[in-house]
């Protein structure tokens, strides 16, 4: 499943993402069908070419479930029955949805891609070039799901990272949920005051806007959201509320060696932030004998995203004889001694090559 070799692919729910990416499949070839609850959005989507098709396609090659995370694993389950080989989806939410399907094709996935424009209309082709795409397989997918998945999210300019289902919520609860909360806490702050003060939001300038940009993305998926990954969202909003608290004291007290402290190790941790790059000079190969089961995939890239290694090519030799494969990883050469180090520590004997 890939640009080079493509198939047929559902996409259920079509608005922004679900739309994007039948946008994405199509422009690589592949044959796009689509369902969505609201049958004007379906026959909207067929209009603006994200799909050829609206309707199901059992058997097809892969499915994308891109509905609010609540309705995520009803719809997996009926895919699944009716012989799609591969399953994802799409939801911010990644625990309760991969407890919920345990079958061997379905991958939990997450494309840390969006807008602030709302539904197909919005849609683009582009929408994932340089975006993030977490894949958090469970126990019981398959090594193959994992690397078509993989692959095929790659092809469309996107970043493959592998987590953990219930370690991926705690991260996206910090990077996407709450500052979603936060954008929309302090828009609706401005609004309340501006029916006071007409001006306030007149004078709004970039900061303030690039930080309440997220806030006009379309509420209804949040609930959803809040409700499946409570604990950790709340738990990212206690600290945020504990730190909030301190920099009120730093201002109220006027601690100004504090209050620049504070403000010095931000910005020194924005400008830290990675950005995506070109392939790194040099490369390396690291090859890690495996048993031949689901999971052993997921466990070498779940330790691969835990170091911030990158990998930025992949494959499983599967052993003609035995129960035992050999994953190859291309990473950078700089990280290959770590990523080795850690495996060993894990108990897996990994091989490292530089390439030419």
């Amino acid at each position: 499943m890939t640009a080079s070799a493509p198939g047929r692919a559902v996409v259920v729910g079509t608005g922004l993402i679900g739309g994007s990416i039948g946008l994405a499949l199509r422009a690589q070839g592949w044959h796009v069908s689509g369902v969505d609850d609201d049958p004007v959005a379906a026959d909207r989507a067929l209009a603006l070419g994200a799909l050829d098709r609206v309707g199901d396609d059992p058997g097809a090659d892969v499915a994308f479930v891109a509905t609010p995370v609540g309705a995520v694993a009803g719809a997996a389950a009926s895919l699944l029955a009716s012989g799609v080989r591969v399953v994802t989806d799409v939801g911010s939410v990644k625990a309760p949805i991969v407890r919920a399907v345990a079958d061997a094709r379905f991958v939990g996935g997450h494309p840390m891609a969006g807008s602030e424009q709302v539904g197909v209309e919005g849609a683009t082709a582009a929408l994932f070039e340089g975006a993030a795409w977490v894949l958090t397989p469970g126990p019981n997918s398959s090594d193959d799901a994992l690397l078509a998945l993989r692959s095929l999210v790659a092809s469309l300019g996107a970043e493959p990272i592998v987590l953990e289902p219930a370690h991926h919520d705690e991260l996206v609860a910090m990077v996407s949920h709450v500052p979603h909360l936060t954008a929309a806490t302090l828009m609706r702050l401005a609004g309340a005051r501006s029916e006071e003060h007409r001006a306030l939001l007149r004078l709004a300038a970039g900061g303030f806007r690039d930080m309440t940009r997220i806030a006009a993305g379309h509420p209804g998926i949040w609930p959803d959201i809040c409700s499946e990954n409570r604990d950790a969202i709340v738990a990212v909003l206690d600290d945020l509320i504990g730190e909030l608290g301190e920099v009120r004291s730093m201002v109220a007290d006027g601690r100004r060696s504090d209050l620049y402290e504070v403000l010095d190790e931000a910005r020194t941790a924005r400008l830290n932030l990675p950005v995506s790059g070109d392939l790194p000079d040099r490369l390396a190969e690291v090859r890690v004998p495996v048993p031949d089961r689901p999971g052993a995939l997921a466990e070498v890239a779940t330790t691969a995203s835990t170091l911030g290694v990158n990998i930025y090519d992949l494959e499983i030799a599967h052993s003609g004889e035995g129960d035992r494969g050999v994953l190859v990883l291309v990473v950078a050469a700089d990280d290959g001694a770590r990523l080795v180090e850690s495996l060993a520590a894990s108990g897996m004997r990994a091989a490292l090559a530089a390439l030419p």
